[in-house]
């Protein structure tokens, strides 16, 4: 079977390209690539017929793309060659499957306390990513034993996994997409991570008040933006709300939003322009 090779150039590339790819999967494209300007994306041949991107418009972000025809590959393998570990504060690891703790220098000869195996298939969140990492580090900073949290946007489920390790008690996940809702599923039952309660919606999830001690939400800016209300409202008093999935010219934006919804500033980080803040609700 031929494919058709889809180049796109994304202007930002990110969080642009993470949101076009999960827009056009359900095109049935099928394998994604990423590189520095953007994204490759593939289609077999005989379902490109039907495809026309002329009318997807963001605000966020512009995009171009050039087409190619391509022959079938080994797509796993190709993906293979290009995932490697991710090493948070040298306390947590995130490999695939594939990648064995004795494979050498680059993370086989430590032992890492927090052990975090995730197959991406086509979901968000293989640490990878700035905001990834960036909530990451936090999280394992954070006292998170025996409370209750609620991951927003949990793509692969690895915050839900990493705060589970941690020693929180009650988990629940939500993400729009059916393709993350399973791969996080998969990947919670693959880290022994089953009772995480991962469900398929948007915020409106977090109806109930005042449930959580801590909310994860690494998502883009305006989605953050609409749904700050609920995320107050869904925590308890003096409860912990980590938000990423922005760029640091964002924040004073959010901060300012955040404050009028009873959230106070603990802190704010940066890597790479990518930000990520946390806030404490008040008692």
């Amino acid at each position: 079977m031929n494919y058709i090779q889809y180049n796109f150039t994304v202007t930002p590339p990110e969080p642009g390209s993470d949101i076009l790819i999960s827009v056009i999967a359900e095109m049935g494209f099928d394998s994604f690539e990423s590189n520095e300007n953007g994204f490759v994306a593939y289609i077999p041949e005989d379902l490109n017929s039907g495809i026309d991107l002329s009318e997807l418009k963001f605000e966020d972000f512009s995009y171009s793309f050039s087409t190619q025809k391509t022959p079938q590959v080994n797509w796993n393998e190709e993906w293979e060659k290009n995932f490697s570990p991710v090493i948070v504060n040298d306390d947590c690891i995130i490999r695939a499957p594939f990648h064995h703790l004795s494979q050498g220098d680059a993370f086989g000869n430590k032992t890492h306390k927090y052990d975090i195996v995730i197959m991406p298939k086509m979901s968000f969140g293989t640490g990878h990513h700035d905001t990834t990492w960036l909530m990451c580090r936090n999280l394992l900073d954070l006292d998170v034993k025996n409370k209750t949290l609620f991951d927003m946007g949990t793509g692969t489920g690895v915050l839900a996994i990493l705060a589970k390790k941690l020693g929180a008690a009650t988990i629940v996940g939500n993400d729009i997409d059916d393709w993350s809702v399973e791969n996080a599923l998969e990947n919670c039952a693959a880290n022994d991570c089953k009772d995480i309660k991962i469900f398929k919606g948007d915020g409106d999830l977090l109806a109930s008040k005042s449930c959580y001690d801590i909310i994860l939400a690494n998502i883009n800016k305006n989605v953050l933006k609409s749904y700050i209300p609920q995320l107050s409202n869904a925590l308890k008093p003096t409860g912990i709300l980590f938000i990423s999935g922005f760029f640091k010219t964002d924040c004073e934006e959010l901060i300012n939003l955040a404050s009028m919804h009873y959230l106070h500033l603990n802190k704010q980080e940066v890597k790479n322009d990518w930000a990520m803040i946390s806030f404490t609700k008040a008692s």
